[in-house]
C-alpha cells in the first residue's frame, strides 16, 4: 500500500508538532517547513502528494506560495488544503480561486483535518477524469458524460446544458469546495459576462430538480458549494 506523502507548511511549532504527530499515526509520511520559500523548494524538490499549507507565514505569505506552485506544470496538481486562523471569507476565496483544494480553518479538529486529507487524496484529478469517463456514478446518481443524460435512482432528469455543466463539474470533484467564481469560468469560461450570484439561481434550480438527491449540493456560506462525497467504510 502507498505510504503518500504530505508537506506541511506551518510556522507555529505547536501545531507543526500537532499535524505531523496525527499525520504520522496513520501512516503519511511527513516533511514539515514554517517557510513559503522552503515549501517552493520542496514541493518541487520531492513532489509531495499533498500540501498543508498556513496562509500566514513569513516572508512569502501561503497565497503567494499557492500561486507559485499552481503556475508551474511540475506541481500544479499536488493537492493544496489551506489552513486559516483568519476566518475570513475573503482569504479562504483567494485561495480558492488560485488553485486550492480545501481549506481548514483553527483552531482545528484532528478528524476533521485528516477526513479532508483522505478525501483530497481519494479525489481523482478533474483533466484526467473527465477524458477518461464517460459515466459518473455517485451516491444514487448516474451522470452519462456522451449522451448528456442525468437518471437519480433510475429515473432520468431533464437539465438545462448549464445545469448539466455545474452538475458534472462538482460531481467529477466531489468534496471539493467550488467558489462561484470559480463555477461561472468553468461552464462559461474566464470572463463571462454573468454575476458569480446567478450561480445560486442555477443551484436552487438544480437542487429543485434532483428532489432529495439536491441536499448532497452543499453550501459553503460566503464561499460556494461543493458535492457530499460518498461515505466510504
Amino acid at each position: 500500500m502507498k505510504k503518500f506523502k504530505v508537506l506541511v507548511v506551518e510556522d507555529e511549532a505547536t501545531i507543526q508538532e500537532l499535524l505531523q504527530f496525527n499525520l504520522e499515526r496513520v501512516n503519511y509520511k511527513v516533511k514539515v517547513t514554517d517557510s513559503g520559500e522552503e515549501a517552493i523548494k520542496q514541493a518541487s524538490k520531492s513532489n509531495p502528494d499533498l500540501i498543508l499549507l498556513d496562509i500566514m507565514l513569513p516572508g512569502t505569505d501561503g497565497l503567494e506560495v499557492c500561486k507559485t506552485l499552481k503556475a508551474s506544470s511540475k506541481t500544479k496538481n499536488i493537492p493544496i488544503i489551506m489552513l486559516t486562523a483568519l476566518c475570513e471569507e475573503a482569504d479562504i476565496v483567494a485561495g480558492l480561486e488560485l488553485g486550492a483544494d480545501d481549506y481548514v480553518t483553527k483552531p482545528f479538529s484532528p478528524r476533521v483535518l485528516l477526513a479532508r486529507v483522505k478525501a483530497a487524496l481519494r479525489r481523482p484529478n478533474a483533466a484526467t477524469s473527465e477524458n477518461s469517463e464517460e459515466l459518473i456514478t455517485i451516491h444514487n446518481i448516474i451522470i452519462d458524460l456522451t449522451r448528456h443524460r442525468v437518471t437519480i435512482d433510475g429515473n432520468e432528469i431533464i437539465l438545462t446544458h448549464t445545469e448539466f455543466k455545474v452538475l458534472k463539474l462538482m460531481t467529477t470533484q466531489p468534496g471539493r469546495v467550488f467558489t462561484r467564481y470559480q463555477i461561472v469560468d468553468a461552464v462559461h469560461g474566464e470572463d463571462y459576462p454573468v454575476t458569480d450570484r446567478s450561480v445560486d439561481v442555477q443551484i436552487v434550480g438544480l437542487r429543485k430538480k434532483m428532489g432529495e438527491a439536491g441536499n448532497y449540493i452543499e453550501t459553503i456560506r460566503g464561499i460556494g458549494y461543493r458535492f457530499k462525497e460518498e461515505d466510504v467504510i
